[in-house]
């Protein structure tokens, strides 16, 4: 059964309690903040591509076990790999494999009003019915934040883009769900290369170029449909 589907019954249903409720009728059906986010489940999803389409602005989740993934400007779009060669795909899948691993849903947003990964990892957690948000730029800089936490401040930092792989990622999302289920994880393994900054330095550059142009601060963050084909 695809998201339309799923949707179209849970309006149905709605409707129905809607109707029972003016009539005096007693219904069993939970609170919207109880009701789980029905989200295409990524992991299950054939193909390599994505497609990313924006719905609309983003609004504030309800549920406590959801965790908000939000996107750089051109993550996925003008972008579509890592500073080395990760396809975004492969690096969506596995955080939302992280994220499943531990019993929670996910939703994507895209921040348009900057390319810095702590504030885009703040909205994130800001627009999470759990408080807690991913971050993650198109070079593959990621965040986990927390909603009640300052913007520069964060729950765990992933700076060194070029050392950041498929496994890091998954754990990312795993630890990201933990936090949001108020569990205390040890922090993901970050490993350090004194020489990747001067290694990768003048690409970071250019990527980070391509990704400011496409920041616009009048623009609302937006909620996100992500597919593969």
């Amino acid at each position: 059964m695809d998201e339309k589907t799923l949707r179209s019954i849970i309006e149905e249903v709605l409707g129905e309690f809607a109707r029972n409720s003016a009539g005096g009728g007693v219904s069993t059906l939970p609170r919207p903040d109880e009701v789980p986010a029905f989200e295409a489940t990524l992991t299950q999803a054939t193909g390599d591509e994505l497609v990313i389409t924006e719905e609309g602005p983003a609004k504030k989740g309800l549920s406590p076990r959801e965790v908000v993934i939000a996107l750089s400007p051109a993550f996925g779009g003008a972008m579509t790999k890592t500073i080395t060669g990760i396809p975004h795909a492969k690096v969506l899948r596995e955080i939302c494999a992280g994220i499943e691993e531990e019993g929670l849903s996910y939703r994507f947003i895209r921040s348009f009003r900057t390319a810095d990964v702590g504030f885009i990892a703040h909205d994130a957690a800001e627009y999470s019915g759990s408080g807690i948000g991913i971050g993650i730029q198109s070079r593959g800089t990621t965040v986990i934040h927390q909603a009640d936490l300052p913007p520069l401040s964060n729950l765990e930092l992933f700076p060194q883009a070029p050392l950041i792989d498929l496994e890091t990622f998954r754990a990312i999302g795993r630890n990201a769900a933990k936090y949001a289920k108020g569990e205390a994880p040890e922090p993901v393994p970050v490993r350090n290369d004194q020489m990747a900054r001067p290694t990768y330095q003048a690409i970071a550059a250019v990527m980070h170029i391509k990704e400011v142009q496409l920041t616009d601060p009048n623009k609302k963050t937006q909620a996100l449909r992500v597919e593969y084909r």
